[in-house]
């Protein structure tokens, strides 16, 4: 029996590979700021309509990277919902995470709640648009504006979002991409950095050459987070057959949505009309009272019959063990890590693979 996986890598043909590594083995060229590292930067920056992007080795380290080009210290305000990556980063640049809650149909950092937060050591907020669903920008943007401090945005599931037609990867002073394989878009593992100025993309471009400013000149920390040649190739390759993915992607959540949008106690993505979404994740919502199972009882029936789920976020980052002298109480957070539940969603799920899926979750209903 084949096993549905929740997500797939999205591999370019073969032969479009190729003609790229023919011509780095020619060039022996194989990182360090190579010819595909930059053909790639600009053609993602074209893609993405954005002014300056800086490649990295992956997103984390992209993260670490703008926490610390930013010269961030004591306190960052964040969200317990997203993957632990996020807060790790604070933690690996010596930040305190300071955790606020969510809002309940978006699953994003509530701005009403972050005003409360700050401290005098607040020095940043660092949202995440989760499941590539934007956050309220404006009124982060607002509150960042009165006390004077930046946002970062961990957009690692936000790669081609726009809202009313616009890049929301241009929101806050740096935003984070992950190119991991996972993801929608990918270099197999890989990240990026989105800015706004040529001084900035000088500045993280350094910070991933170990802060070097010429062949002999170094005048700020930095460590080593290039993204190689091969990478690079990869993601030039793939990036003319991600328009083709994202558009099966809709077709499987626009078919999820036409057969599970009648199922009481389940609770659809809500995606505005005024977005362009990417189709990265499709989160759903189990009311146990309603659909009479609980969201790990259905995730282990999908298992049983080879569907895999993810119960994307579980735990709540404040609910691993490392975290818990950070914990605070995010009530809505919380309930949402105990009842969601990610379906499988790729560009190579059949209507079979679909209708074994929907058909698990309609008989659940039931028993």
């Amino acid at each position: 029996m084949n096993t549905i996986t929740v997500t797939s890598p999205l591999f370019p043909p073969l032969e479009a590979l190729e003609p790229y590594l023919k011509d780095i083995w020619d060039k022996k060229w194989l990182t360090n700021n190579g010819h595909y590292h930059q053909c790639l930067e600009n053609a993602l920056c074209e893609y993405l309509n954005v002014p300056y992007i800086s490649l990295y080795s992956n997103g984390t380290l992209a993260l670490i990277a703008a926490i610390n080009v930013l010269e961030l210290k004591g306190e960052v305000i964040t969200t317990p919902y997203s993957f632990v990556a996020t807060s790790h980063a604070l933690l690996h640049s010596n930040i305190t995470p300071v955790f606020v809650d969510i809002e309940p149909n978006t699953y994003n950092i509530d701005p009403s709640k972050i005003e409360a937060a700050i401290t005098e050591k607040t020095s940043a907020i660092l949202p995440v648009h989760v499941y590539g669903r934007p956050c309220n920008h404006k009124a982060i943007q607002k509150i960042a504006d009165k006390y004077n401090i930046p946002v970062i945005y961990d957009a690692a599931h936000a790669f081609a979002v726009k809202e009313n037609n616009q890049s929301i990867l241009n929101e806050g002073k740096l935003s984070i991409l992950s190119f991991h394989a996972t993801k929608t878009y990918s270099t197999i593992e890989g990240g990026a950095i989105i800015c706004h100025t040529k001084e900035m993309k000088e500045k993280l471009d350094r910070y991933k050459n170990f802060g070097y400013t010429n062949e002999t000149e170094i005048n700020e920390l930095g460590f080593n987070a290039k993204l190689n040649e091969v990478q690079a190739a990869f993601g030039l390759a793939t990036l003319n057959y991600i328009d083709e993915a994202i558009d099966k992607r809709k077709k499987v959540s626009e078919y999820y949505h036409s057969h599970l949008s009648n199922i009481s106690g389940i609770t659809l993505p809500n995606i505005p009309e005024n977005l362009i979404w990417n189709y990265s994740y499709y989160p759903i919502i189990i009311d146990e009272n309603k659909y009479s199972k609980k969201r790990d009882e259905l995730y282990l029936k999908l298992k049983e019959n080879n569907i895999i789920s993810r119960r994307y976020f579980y735990p709540l980052i404040t609910d691993f063990n490392i975290y818990n002298q950070y914990k605070v109480e995010t009530p809505i957070a919380k309930k949402t890590s105990e009842n969601v539940i990610c379906l499988p969603i790729h560009h190579l799920l059949s209507d079979n693979d679909l209708n074994k899926i929907i058909s698990i979750i309609k008989n659940n209903e039931n028993k």
